[in-house]
């Protein structure tokens, strides 16, 4: 019984708490709580001086005049009378608000969720720093689902050179750009990823020509048909996930990748034509380009990181899904020219056909050989190496001459669960932090 009665206070001290919070900052509440409350304060204004003209009337009605007398506590002080009726005013508006609010946005709150609380999150993030992701593939999809969860203001730019798996054949049947990797960011971003995030990822299996693909592919390739537009397919599919920021494609036109590869036991270098084919080369790869190589960037995402707080290139592939983007003139123009803090993310791991035996260094180097030096004020790199990866990959090391770099930042950021790969939450909170060291608190 008494421990009843404990957690029966303890909710209730919960309930008073709840309701102060309503009024913090930020919130957008109190301004309109106040609106509210002149209006009643008006109403009231008008009702008084009804009973206080009844109340000097001649009426002979002794009763009537009584009743008057201690229904408005005249028996009190008057300072004491304005504290009872305005805190009683006070504290039965604030009460009905909230549970007007609660009863008009249950539908849309998740259970076990306090409605003060999403609300104050959803402020929080709305109100965080401008952010561009650019890549392609999980490592970009990783790197969001940790970033939402601390501003809203994101824009995942992503690679269209994809050419192989469910992408692939959508594109070489529909004439759409791959829809893969948007799929993967958009899922990513969603708000909820429960029934319909899952249902986006779900693939196909077994006999036939779905054999293969993914849903998410499948219905944004619908709405592109339906729409007229691959970008508008996009802007839809954000919409029904309910996601946090914006998917861009790089360019929208069908570009191809192309690399010269060093072979093993070859001497000349081999031309390979296809993002799907250079990972089975197996081979060393020297060089990496677009076709055509004058693609125009997608407007949109060079106004994206024209206003953007901070840019971050990576994780992801290093030649298959980072450099596409950067090989788009125009939006390395725009990333140059822009005065956001630029970030490099280097994987945690080799990968087999593109990175064999890569150190950091070896990732920065390669990909400022094909944009240019200095692009990135802040190279991030993980120094958590516990664990054996499987014998297609190794860990990514940090070496002397990646020490030697004044912009690297080591970090752990490895996720304990899935070697190999990056931890979400502690790559988002690493970048925040390093966001603001540089610029200061923006949230």
């Amino acid at each position: 019984m008494d421990n009843l009665r404990k957690a029966e206070r303890e909710r209730f001290l919960q309930n008073i708490r709840d309701l102060g919070r309503w009024l913090a900052p930020g919130l957008g509440i109190k301004r309109w709580f106040f609106v509210v409350l002149a209006g009643i304060t008006l109403l009231g204004v008008g009702l008084a001086i009804l009973l206080i003209d009844l109340y000097r009337t001649q009426s002979t009605d002794q009763t009537i005049l009584t009743l008057l007398y201690y229904a408005a506590l005249r028996f009190l002080p008057r300072g004491l009378r304005v504290l009872i009726f305005g805190g009683l005013g006070v504290g039965l508006l604030a009460y009905g608000i909230y549970r007007l609010n609660r009863s008009l946005l249950r539908p849309f709150i998740r259970p076990g969720h306090a409605v003060v609380d999403e609300l104050a999150n959803y402020r929080r993030r709305e109100r965080g720093p401008r952010i561009v992701t650019i890549g392609g593939g999980h490592g970009l999809a990783t790197l969001l689902r940790g970033l939402k969860t601390y501003t809203r203001n994101l824009t995942a730019i992503v690679t269209v050179a994809d050419d192989g798996g469910s992408s692939g054949r959508l594109r070489e049947s529909f004439g759409i750009l791959p829809p893969g990797d948007i799929r993967n960011c958009l899922a990513a971003l969603s708000n909820d990823e429960q029934m319909l995030t899952q249902l986006f990822r779900y693939r196909f299996s077994g006999a036939g020509e779905l054999d293969g693909h993914s849903f998410g592919n499948l219905f944004i390739t619908a709405l592109a048909e339906i729409t007229g537009s691959f970008e508008e397919a996009i802007s839809e599919s954000g919409r029904v996930l309910s996601v946090s920021g914006r998917v861009l494609p790089s360019t929208l036109h069908d570009v191809k990748l192309v690399a010269d590869m060093q072979l093993p036991n070859v001497l000349n270098q081999v031309r390979v034509q296809g993002e799907s084919r250079i990972p089975q080369m197996a081979g060393r790869v020297r060089r990496v380009w677009l076709e055509p190589n004058d693609a125009p960037a997608f407007p949109p995402a060079l106004k994206a990181i024209l206003n953007a707080d901070m840019i971050v290139v990576g994780p992801g592939s290093l030649y298959t899904s980072l450099l596409p983007n950067l090989l788009v003139e125009d939006l390395l123009g725009a990333i140059k020219a822009s005065r956001a803090l630029k970030v490099y993310i280097c994987n945690i791991a080799t990968q087999a056909g593109e990175t064999d035996l890569y150190s950091c260094y070896d990732h920065t180097r390669a990909l400022e050989e094909h944009v240019g030096d200095s692009l990135f004020d802040i190279v991030l790199c993980n120094d958590n190496y516990e664990g054996e990866l499987d014998s297609d990959s190794q860990w990514v090391h940090m070496d002397e001459k990646t020490m030697a770099d004044s912009r690297v930042h080591c970090s752990d950021l490895a996720d304990a669960s899935l070697l190999g790969h990056h931890d979400s939450e502690k790559l988002a909170r690493k970048l925040i932090e390093i966001l603001d060291e540089y610029t200061g608190p923006l949230t």
